[in-house]
């Protein structure tokens, strides 16, 4: 799946000042619609594990790629290009 920020989200102002940066949580957030897209509502979740390497900028394209770990638990990367942004596990 992919998707785009834009930069007149209400979530950017103040995140940061001259240099606007997409909040980690707007991302994880694309992330849980794209497993529910796949897989229908997930109900609580648990985020074990995710990492944020970079990151992503307003107007920017990001790839989100999905495998399925377990029954109700998917491993996730999501990607600007080649370049990893985040990585991590949704269990429900």
């Amino acid at each position: 799946m992919r998707f785009t920020i834009d930069p007149d989200h209400p979530c950017l102002p103040g995140h940061f000042p001259g240099r606007p940066v997409v909040p980690g949580v707007v991302v994880l957030d694309r992330v849980v619609e794209a497993i529910e897209a796949a897989h229908g509502p997930l109900g609580p979740l648990r985020l074990p594990q995710v990492k944020f390497m970079q990151p992503l900028l307003p107007g920017e394209a990001a790839d989100i790629d999905l495998d399925v770990a377990a029954p109700r638990r998917w491993r996730f990367r999501v990607k600007r290009g080649d370049t990893l942004l985040a990585s991590g596990e949704v269990a429900a």
